[in-house]
This record gives C-alpha cells, sequence and structure tokens, in this order.
C-alpha cells in the first residue's frame, strides 16, 4: 500500500539526509546527533510543540527543515505553506504527541530545560502543571532518551550562543542541574590525579554555572531551581559556593539553599543541594518559600526489585572474586572501599554514572549458592524514582545506567518544585 504524506511519523527521519544542491552538487545533512551543525530535529520539534513560544527565525528554520525532508520524503507531492503552518493539522507527525509524558493542556506557567539529562526535571515540573518551552542537552543518548518520552529533541551544547539564540524570550522558571564533575568528591579527587584543575578553574565544565547565569541575566524568569553535588558547599573551602551565590545576588535573586537527601523519597542515599532562587525586582525578597519537609520513605530496595531479572546481571565468578580481593586488599590497608552488598530491607549506597562496569557499590544478594547480581537498568529508574511507563529502553544498557546514574531522584525534585510553583504562583 502506497504510504500518503499524512503517515509520515517523526521516527521515519534518520540520522542523516542525502540531496541534491541547486547546482547540482550533493549535500549530507545530520538531522541529530553529535554531527549535527543545525539542530535540526530539536528546531523541528521545539516548533511543533511550542511555535507559539518560538522565535520568528526559528520558525522559518523549522520550516525550512520540514520542507527540505518532506521534499526527499515525497518528491512528486506539493509541500504547500499551508502543510509547513500547520503540519499537526495536516495529520504529519502525530507520534510526536503519542508519547508517554505530553505537555499538560491548560499549563499554569512556562519553564526551560537545561542540562536536562533523561528528563527528571521535567517529570517534575510538567507534574506541577508547567509547559516546557526549551531544552538543551549535548548528550545524544540522553536525547534519544528524552526524545522518546517527551516527543522534543533537545538542543545541543547550551554554552554555544548558537544554541542560546533559540531560548524564547520569555519565560517562568529556569531549572537546571549542571554538570557536577568538578565539584564532586569522586570529580575531585579523579581531576587531581590527572594534574587536572577543578572547580571554576576547570575551563570545559567549572564555567558551565556562568552560561546558567549568563541566560538568567538575560532573560529574568521569576524564578530557577539549581540541583547539584553535596559537595559544592565545601569544594575549595567554600569558595566555589560563595562564587556562586554572589553572583545570583548579583542578578538580584533572593536565595535559598539545602542539602536535600534522596532516601527520604526512594530508598537510596543521595544527597544533593538545592538552590532556589526568585526574582528581586518581583518579589523583593518576600516570597515564603521553604524546603519540603521529609517525608521519611518506607520504601526499601525489594520494593523496586523485578521478579524474574535476566540472568546476565549476575556476577561472573571472576567479577565478583575480584570485588571480594579487592574489598579485602583495602580492608587490610584501614580503607572503607569495597562492595556495596545491600540490605534488602534497607537502602542502598548512591547510585553512580560508572555503575555499569562493575555494579559494585549496589550489589544485590540471590543467597548463598549464587553470585550477587547487578540492578537492571529499570531497577536503576525505579530508584531514581522513574515511574515503568518511562521509556528507557532506547539506549543500551551501558548508557541507561549512565542516564540514571547522572540523574536527578524524581520524587525529591518534584517536591521542591511543588514549593516553588506555589510560592511563585501565590506572589
Amino acid at each position: 500500500m502506497k504510504k500518503t504524506l499524512s503517515d509520515i511519523r517523526l521516527s521515519d527521519f534518520p540520522e542523516k539526509i542525502n540531496f541534491t544542491g541547486p547546482s547540482g552538487e550533493k549535500i549530507q545533512k545530520y538531522m541529530y546527533g553529535p554531527k549535527s551543525s543545525d539542530n535540526q530535529l530539536a528546531v523541528i520539534t521545539h516548533y511543533l510543540h511550542n511555535h507559539e513560544f518560538a522565535k520568528s527565525f526559528s520558525i522559518e528554520q523549522a520550516k525550512k527543515f520540514l520542507k527540505e525532508y518532506l521534499s526527499i520524503k515525497y518528491p512528486q507531492t506539493d509541500i504547500s505553506d499551508e502543510i509547513l503552518r500547520e503540519p499537526l493539522q495536516a495529520g504529519l507527525f502525530n507520534d510526536l504527541f503519542n508519547i508517554p509524558f505530553p505537555d499538560p493542556i491548560n499549563y499554569q506557567f512556562t519553564f526551560i530545560d537545561l542540562f536536562a539529562g533523561m528528563g527528571g526535571f521535567r517529570l517534575a515540573m510538567q507534574k506541577q502543571g508547567g509547559k516546557c518551552v526549551f531544552s538543551s542537552e549535548w548528550n545524544a543518548f540522553a536525547q534519544k532518551t528524552y526524545m522518546a518520552n517527551f516527543g522534543e529533541m533537545p538542543f545541543g551544547d547550551i554554552t554555544k550562543e548558537e544554541t542560546k539564540k533559540y531560548i524564547p524570550e520569555h519565560f517562568d522558571i529556569l531549572c537546571a542541574g549542571f554538570p557536577c564533575q568538578p565539584f564532586s568528591i569522586a570529580g575531585v579527587s579523579k581531576k587531581k590525579s590527572l594534574g587536572r584543575e577543578t572547580g571554576f578553574l576547570d575551563k570545559t565544565q567549572g564555567t558551565l554555572f556562568f552560561d546558567v547565569a549568563e541566560i538568567l541575566r538575560r532573560h529574568r524568569p521569576k524564578a530557577f531551581y539549581l540541583e547539584n553535588v553535596k559537595n559544592l558547599v565545601s569544594h575549595d573551602k567554600g569558595n566555589t559556593f560563595k562564587v556562586i551565590q554572589s553572583t545570583l545576588e548579583e542578578l538580584e535573586y533572593s536565595i535559598h539553599y539545602k542539602v536535600m537527601d534522596g532516601k527520604d523519597y526512594v530508598p537510596q542515599h543521595r544527597e544533593r543541594i538545592m538552590i532556589v532562587g526568585f526574582d528581586k525586582r518581583r518579589y523583593h525578597g518576600n516570597e515564603k518559600f521553604e524546603f519540603p519537609q521529609p517525608n521519611n520513605s518506607t520504601k526499601r530496595i525489594r520494593d523496586i526489585l523485578e521478579n524474574n531479572p535476566d540472568y546476565k546481571y549476575t556476577l561472573s565468578d571472576k567479577l565478583w572474586n575480584y570485588l571480594k580481593n579487592y574489598a579485602e586488599k583495602h580492608k587490610a590497608k584501614g580503607n572503607g572501599f569495597g562492595f556495596g552488598l545491600v540490605d534488602l530491607d534497607g537502602i542502598s549506597r548512591t547510585l553512580s554514572a560508572r555503575y555499569y562496569k562493575d555494579g559494585s557499590e549496589i550489589l544485590i544478594p540471590q543467597g548463598d549458592e549464587i553470585n550477587p547480581r547487578r540492578l537492571t537498568p529499570r531497577e536503576c529508574a525505579r530508584l531514581m524514582g522513574y515511574p515503568d511507563e518511562y521509556i528507557i529502553n532506547h539506549v543500551s544498557d551501558v548508557q541507561a545506567y549512565r542516564q540514571c546514574g547522572n540523574s536527578v531522584v524524581v520524587p525529591l525534585i518534584t517536591a521542591v518544585s511543588e514549593q516553588i510553583v506555589k510560592t511563585m504562583l501565590k506572589g
């Protein structure tokens, strides 16, 4: 049966397309991923979801990209301006909205999602009635997971002006879990061992906070919500956090911060600093914001386990013996390094992005006769508070582990988001 124009799906987009230019030259364009120079798919999906917020140049770009692609896909079809203006009315890209977590229909506020990862902040804000009008994430695998769940391809590197120019002029809340490697205890140790600078002296990651600050300066949202590792407060004897706090205060935002533990929401010890700010020009420092009280979660590790996990997650004899010997060696030296065999009725250590390597920090006992196993990707997602409807299998297990280890604890972020939105709307 011959396909018609209305049958086209967003998933039909290949990573790259080939076409002939006006002078007969052969042109190859990457639609998404690290080689994409134009953020084509991000431009298109943001246009389809948020055309009322898109800047005029972005709308024209989206129409141009759509026409390029549709003309190649359907060379005998006239791609009219009406189709480009109202592609959804023409029946195109219905799968873009047939997704697990669509925007609320009657939204109460708008937000942008920077360093979006696999989408934890977006889940939290959408639950409060928020509509995401811009997202950015440089990792191509995280982009795929985000796209599968929200129907939107995040833009790439937010440090580039080429990316920043797509941010809508006005939005209510800025969300950013900016990369924590320059500030985390593990990250600091690793970088020092390599002879590299940490914190704001790390030119590749430490300065990412200043990109967030610049966006705040340009767009002046009503509020912001930043998340980072606990060690951000103590890094460089507290000087790093002083720079962050003074920068935000110079931008005329009042600052509220608190170290909170994910164990109050999921069965995982995961301490992170929450930094919340409100525009002083609007609220005059009189906002009545309070962080949520811990809800003392009663969840246990056994509550997030799958019934019949694949045997491939069980440690091999070689790996299990290595981990035991490694632990014994460090125990003899008086160090605390070693694997973490969890109490099924308790909570786990902090899940890290390196979990895919050996799973050593969180191992599930399987009795005396069977080696312990690592968590499955779905169990990791549950440990971070993601619902089972959340799609994580559009990438490999390795990438899913990395994304979960780099993610936020969704119920914790949701609880703080609720307080932010209540304060903002009341003000």
